[in-house]
């Protein structure tokens, strides 16, 4: 059986050449890319308008006590951001990717804040937003390879 190496660096020219779409590397990348557009922009709109979910409820009391009980200003800020990040991903990947990673080790810090007294522990979202963390990480060191020239 023949196999074939590719090289991730194969095709950076501004004009991708066809063989680099079936890459899967550069697929990866893409798919990454996608998610990480889209998850951030959509939560962050969803700050201002609780159709997924409230929000609010996401807050570390102790959080909300340190902005002065003002959390729902505080994220309504925060999905301001989360847009940001996720248009910043979509121009500047090799740069917003970590941005986005540093922002869902944030979330995960505020997440294991939530004491376990309260109605549930969001462990499994800390857990879900861990891997998501990985994947903004992964996204970062595959745009090394595919991004444009920032």
């Amino acid at each position: 059986m023949n196999h074939a190496v590719v090289s991730p660096t194969v095709g950076l020219t501004s004009a991708r050449s066809e063989s680099s779409f079936s890459d899967p590397a550069y697929q990866a990348y893409r798919l990454l890319q996608v998610g990480f557009v889209v998850a951030p922009i959509i939560a962050g709109v969803d700050k201002f308008f609780h159709l997924l979910v409230n929000w609010d409820n996401y807050l570390a009391p102790v959080v909300n006590s340190a902005l002065g009980g003002h959390g729902h200003a505080f994220m309504l800020v925060v999905g301001v951001i989360e847009i940001i990040a996720g248009i910043g991903v979509a121009l500047r990947p090799r740069i917003f990717s970590y941005v986005v990673a540093a922002w869902l080790l944030g979330i995960i810090v505020n997440l294991l804040l939530i004491p376990p007294s309260n109605a549930m522990p969001h462990y499994d979202v800390a857990l879900r937003d861990l891997g998501l963390f990985l994947g903004a990480l992964a996204l970062g060191r595959l745009s090394g390879s595919f991004a444009r020239t920032e």
